[in-house]
């Protein structure tokens, strides 16, 4: 099979190093555990970070939830609206260790690139959580395709191809082989484990061959189970090490070549491919090659074996060699939904006529369909400088005002109103400039019989005075190229309400997990998202907040600090928002001095008082206000409850909480604080906000 040379922008020089999110919390392949390390670092996908970072998935209530998976708590953001007026701002925020960002003013030791991704399906309430155990077809279609955190950090499993499923002319055979084996992956994914990708996916991985056009500098990728290489292996990953049902190659390398979407089309689960948030670079001119390159709106191409074969993805990665495999060379074009309503072009066209963010055609997915769609594709991501933060440092960055490094993004608009269920990606590559990075491709592969050496080598030696006194470098070519990766936990997109028209909407919510600083490293303590945030009169804030019950930080503690320090019960985040006078104060002020819960009204609850929204803040929604209101039922407010005794470190009040949608009635500022983790000696969660006046 001829080499298939392809530039990517994932650089290929990399250099040890970690990242997490923070905003959305970031899981680092964390679920539940009560310990300071995770349990399972091949869960869900491969992060080459520290065992020690990454957030517990929210807790709906005061308890852990266990084997429950609907007392688990989604993150639950409003999606953006139709024009670039109804954005819903959502600040993604991260660490990275070796440094990123630099210009010709602020040179930096590395180049970098960060790319951030998300996935989103239909279905998107936990309500919909596949509980069916038996072997129909919906059940069997529920726990593969829902996308979900999971209740037990185990892993799905897998059993891998062999050669009888494509060697030899009996094509019945290699059907039956490979329906048999893919028959009993679909019917041991479990329920109770984590999904994001597909089991289908990751098969599709193993049998499409590794791009042979890659620089793996010194690397022997060895060969899997059916003879050659596939794309498990990359030159990090040369073991096939698999991690979840992540295709390795794809992880490694963006843009990716082949399409990335996740599963054959279901309208009841539409699971769109990875599709592009944000690039960040060291270098602005990699933009254009990154909007060329972007699945967003280009369509990708793969092999589609013939209607003969059982397995309808094909070993070869380009068309020639398709061809030869009696394929068909199929684009597929990516989607951010596709709208079943509109099942002519008329209407169709009525939904492209009216939003302004996304680009909707009538088309077909895929090249070889004559079925056209009314197909809405995201927008280009946005490519900016990256932050710039310093090498070997988890902290923050000077282009960001202080804070983390982080980006405004802006959480998608789905005209067909349905909510989505989603997870984001982060990854993060950094790289040196000893050779071309986008020059430096196959042909400098390691190979003495075509007397090729590698532009870098494991360890190599160089000399500093004559050949008898070496220096031995630290290099490791598995190490020296890698990509490292955060994901969220599952979140959710609700549709827009009423009363959002015309509005942009910003959310603010809580960073972070129980303990101090040497505890949570490399996480980090509690604090707002943003902590300072100026907004117009006009525009909407969603304030809300998710946190774990076993966030216990205990052992093994890894190459770290054990301990959970904080106030209350050991083990539990808890969170709420009280207006304060003054930021260097540290007393809330009394409900009568406040000026905040006259400034605003609920766009979700829009009979509740003041007083009402004061209450629910400030218990984190154990009570939803004074009195009974719609939203807020009988048992649930203070003059009527039937429930014990509040404890005031918030012991007993829910870990998360959806909060409110607040309009702003007149301009004002607010200075608030959580009482609870406002410990003096190793925290302080406060923020200040500012509304300006309407603009006349």
């Amino acid at each position: 099979m001829k080499e298939h040379v392809v530039i990517v922008l994932c650089l290929v020089m990399c250099i040890m190093a970690d990242t997490y999110l923070t905003n959305p919390r970031g899981s680092n392949n964390r679920l539940n555990e009560n310990t300071a390390t995770r349990t399972n670092a091949n869960r869900l996908f491969d992060s080459q970070n520290n065992n020690r970072g990454g957030y517990n998935t929210g807790d709906r209530g005061d308890k852990a939830a266990g084997q429950h998976p609907r007392r688990q708590y989604s993150m639950q953001y409003y999606a953006s609206g139709a024009t670039e007026s109804e954005q819903s701002k959502l600040i993604v925020e991260w660490t990275n260790q070796h440094g990123c960002g630099g210009n010709k003013d602020s040179p930096h030791k590395t180049n970098c690139n960060i790319v951030v991704q998300m996935m989103c399906q239909t279905n998107g309430t936990d309500a919909n959580y596949p509980t069916g155990q038996g072997n129909g077809d919906t059940d069997k279609t529920e726990r593969n395709l829902y996308l979900r955190d999971g209740t037990t950090t185990n892993t799905q499993g897998y059993n891998q191809p062999n050669k009888n499923e494509y060697e030899g002319d009996n094509q019945n055979t290699k059907n039956n082989a490979y329906t048999n084996r893919m028959n009993g992956n679909y019917n041991n994914v479990q329920t109770n484990r984590g999904l994001h990708e597909t089991v289908w996916w990751y098969d599709m991985c193993r049998f499409r061959e590794a791009n042979k056009g890659l620089y793996i500098a010194d690397q022997d990728l060895g060969k899997g189970s059916l003879g050659y290489v596939g794309s498990e292996r990359t030159r990090q990953n040369n073991g096939g090490t698999r991690r979840g049902y992540e295709c390795p190659e794809e992880r490694d390398h963006y843009p990716y070549w082949q399409p990335t979407h996740q599963g054959p089309y279901i309208d009841s689960y539409q699971t769109t491919p990875w599709i592009d948030v944000a690039y960040l670079t060291g270098n602005s001119t990699d933009c254009d090659r990154v909007k060329e390159g972007s699945e967003n709106q280009n369509g990708k191409w793969r092999c589609v074996l013939n209607e003969s074969s059982a397995r309808k993805y094909g070993r070869s990665i380009n068309e020639e060699d398709c061809k030869q495999e009696d394929g068909t060379w199929v684009q597929f074009h990516s989607y951010l939904e596709v709208i079943s309503s509109a099942n002519t072009e008329a209407k169709c066209n009525k939904y492209k006529n009216t939003d302004k963010r996304n680009k909707i055609s009538w088309m077909s997915i895929r090249s070889d369909k004559d079925q056209k769609m009314c197909v809405v594709q995201a927008p280009l991501p946005k490519c900016e400088q990256a932050p710039w933060s310093r090498v070997n440092h988890l902290g923050n960055s000077i282009d960001t005002k202080g804070n983390a490094s982080r980006v405004d993004t802006e959480l998608p608009y789905f005209p067909s109103g349905t909510a989505k269920r989603c997870v984001m990606r982060l990854r993060y590559n950094i790289t040196t400039d000893e050779f071309d990075n986008y020059g430096t491709d196959h042909r400098h592969n390691y190979d003495l019989s075509k007397g090729v050496i590698s532009p870098v080598e494991d360890n190599p030696f160089v000399d500093v005075a004559g050949e008898s006194k070496p220096l031995r470098l630290a290099m490791n070519t598995n190490q020296f190229g890698r990509t490292f990766q955060d994901r969220t936990h599952a979140y959710v997109v609700l549709p827009r309400l009423d009363g959002m028209e015309g509005k942009m909407l910003h959310n603010l919510n809580v960073r972070g997990k129980r303990g101090n600083i040497v505890q949570t490293f490399p996480g980090v303590e509690y604090d707002f998202v943003p902590n300072k945030l100026a907004i117009s009169e006009e525009e909407l804030l969603h304030i809300q907040w998710t946190g774990s019950n076993t966030h216990n930080n205990g052992g093994n503690g890894g190459d770290g600090q054990t301990g959970d320090a904080g106030e209350g019960t050991g083990g539990t985040d808890r969170h709420n928002f009280l207006q304060m006078l003054r930021s260097d104060l540290n007393f809330p002020a009394p409900f009568e001095n406040t000026t905040m819960w006259d400034m605003v009204e609920s766009v979700n609850h829009p009979k509740a008082t003041g007083l009402d929204l004061a209450i629910g803040f400030a218990t984190s929604g154990y009570y939803c206000g004074m009195s009974k209101f719609g939203g807020c039922p009988t048992g649930y407010h203070v003059d009527d409850s039937k429930k014990g005794a509040f404890q005031q470190q918030l012991n007993n009040a829910p870990a998360s909480y959806f909060g409110h949608v607040l309009r702003f009635k007149k301009p004002g500022t607010c200075v608030y604080v959580c009482t609870r983790n406002n410990n003096f000696t190793n925290r302080s969660q406060k923020g200040v906000l500012w509304v300006t006046p309407k603009q006349k």
